[in-house]
């Protein structure tokens, strides 16, 4: 038995351009499903970011006060819990909480009010969400 001719081999080992693009095919369908998947998964990560950042926030806040015997005021912000506020009352046994304010998943500070409209009798704190702006549709702080 004679060996196969080379030129004949090689056609034989080699893929069509139909076969490569078939495959690229299915993985670009595969990669794009994951993708679609994943989506929602994401706006569900950074919701549970920001429960996570304002309650560290509010333990830290709620430390500020046993302290100082009050939450720092909304012109301090939450900037008190990080460096010694010099708008009044300036807190007599201050140190400080955090080594930085963390940002909301878009970017943006969380906004603090004292005394809250939510919770009058303490804080509000929320992020103002995706679009960055006051709305209706801002991430409000939880119930203490």
């Amino acid at each position: 038995m004679s060996p196969l001719p080379s030129r004949l081999r090689r056609h034989e080992a080699a893929y069509t351009l139909f076969e490569i693009m078939l495959v690229l095919g299915i993985i670009a369908v595969l990669v794009g499903s994951a993708i679609y998947m994943l989506v929602g998964n994401l706006d569900f990560a950074k919701r549970q970011r920001v429960d996570t950042d304002i309650q560290a926030i509010t333990t830290q806040l709620k430390t500020y006060e046993m302290m100082n015997y009050r939450f720092p005021t909304t012109d301090q912000g939450l900037k008190a819990l990080v460096e010694r506020p010099s708008v009044e009352p300036v807190p007599a046994r201050w140190m400080q909480l955090m080594s930085q304010m963390p940002l909301d998943p878009w970017g943006t500070p969380y906004k603090y009010i004292c005394p809250g409209k939510i919770h009058p009798e303490s804080f509000d704190i929320y992020s103002l969400g995706p679009d960055r702006v006051p709305s209706d549709d801002d991430y409000p702080s939880q119930k203490k």
